[in-house]
């Protein structure tokens, strides 16, 4: 069986990492993959066996999400625009896919309407027509308070889609916290569990008795880390060893700035390639709330602290960060509060929690969205 996967990321790497974990499961149970990425190119991504086909890359010009941007910083134009719908097009064609994959669209990715409706147009006008599958995570983001977008993204649903997949668990939050018309997908709609890449288990003790501080892809978390920075004089962890990951993302300027920052005993690097085995040996991990870093920190049992993304008007990290919070999970400082302060006595907080227990969530979604696709084909 083979599934196309197309995925666009603007700003963070956050839904690539998803959408790449997706296609290794998929690839796991049998299918042939190909992941059609459609944002700057991520060389960290491990994608094994799925086949990659990047599109010429486009990026968010702001948080606004509302000017996209070609790979030379430029504002796309009309002619990029036809040239990548035709190079999405004849890679659709030439996968010859059983299952077409969409991640996000029709909640949210609306500025890419101009290559996603011929893409889903040509799947529908096929000889044999996959099956058509939306993969989208527990809450949507932008549109949530707009009943007219709200509107434009059910009549998409039920124009184009056979199935939506929603990576989440709904004993936590319900699809229909962030869109109202969700009781109206019926049978379309289906929850698979968190998606989370499975950390080692090898045993080792490498990045015990460290603190944990990283900012996912790097693009939007350095007010964050240097925050970090400054509150651990004030906490109990100040004598452990402290490593502040930047994120691939993150500015050579912006990295250069975090290690004059830092003090004796803070490691300051751009990314590590054993970040989950650490995760799972930290005595606390400091984080933004992006969907994969909280998942992961679930997923490894570790003591947190997140500060949710809100630029832009984003409502989902805080959201899902709070619900967690009430669970007794994590511990959440408001990026409208954030400071050495604030920070500190949240990190107090959770130095005193045990760690989460395990199974507190649903964090099986990657696999049971491969058995889903499967039953639905066979």
């Amino acid at each position: 069986m083979k599934a196309f996967f197309y995925v666009q990321h603007l700003l963070g790497i956050g839904h690539l990492k998803r959408a790449a974990t997706l296609a290794r499961a998929l690839a796991e149970d049998g299918f042939e993959v190909t992941l059609a990425s459609g944002g700057p190119r991520v060389a960290e991504i491990d994608l094994q066996k799925v086949k990659l086909v990047q599109l010429p890359p486009a990026s968010a010009a702001d948080m606004t999400f509302k000017v996209l941007l070609d790979e030379s910083g430029l504002p796309v134009n009309h002619a990029w625009k036809a040239r990548r719908r035709e190079t999405l097009l004849e890679a659709w064609r030439g996968a010859a896919a059983d299952v077409l994959l969409i991640e996000l669209f029709p909640f949210g990715r609306r500025q890419m309407r101009f290559e996603l409706l011929p893409l889903l147009e040509a799947a529908r006008a096929g000889t044999r027509p996959p099956l058509v599958v939306s993969s989208v995570r527990d809450l949507i983001g932008a549109g949530q308070g707009d009943a007219r977008r709200q509107d434009e993204m059910l009549e998409a649903a039920e124009r184009f889609f056979d199935r939506i997949l929603v990576h989440g668990d709904p004993k936590l939050v319900g699809f229909e916290r962030s869109f109202t018309h969700a009781a109206r997908l019926g049978t379309r709609l289906h929850y698979t569990g968190y998606v989370v890449d499975g950390f080692s288990t090898q045993s080792s003790a490498l990045g015990a008795n460290e603190v944990l501080v990283s900012a996912g892809g790097g693009a939007v978390g350095q007010r964050l880390l240097e925050t970090a920075i400054r509150a651990r004089a004030e906490t109990s962890l100040r004598d452990r060893a402290w490593r502040v990951l930047a994120g691939v993302n993150a500015r050579a300027a912006d990295l250069e700035a975090l290690r004059k920052l830092a003090g004796a005993g803070v490691i300051v690097e751009r990314s590590r390639q054993d970040f989950t085995l650490r995760l799972a040996n930290c005595v606390l991990s400091v984080s933004q709330a992006g969907y994969n870093t909280v998942m992961e920190a679930l997923s490894a049992r570790a003591r947190a602290v997140v500060v949710p993304f809100a630029g832009g008007g984003e409502t989902e990290q805080a959201l899902r960060a709070r619900l967690l919070a009430e669970r007794g999970l994590l511990e959440v400082v408001e990026e409208s509060t954030l400071g050495p302060a604030s920070l500190a006595a949240a990190i107090e907080r959770a130095a005193r929690r045990p760690r989460p227990a395990a199974g507190a969530i649903d964090l099986g979604g990657a696999a049971a969205s491969a058995r889903l696709l499967r039953a639905w084909l066979q």
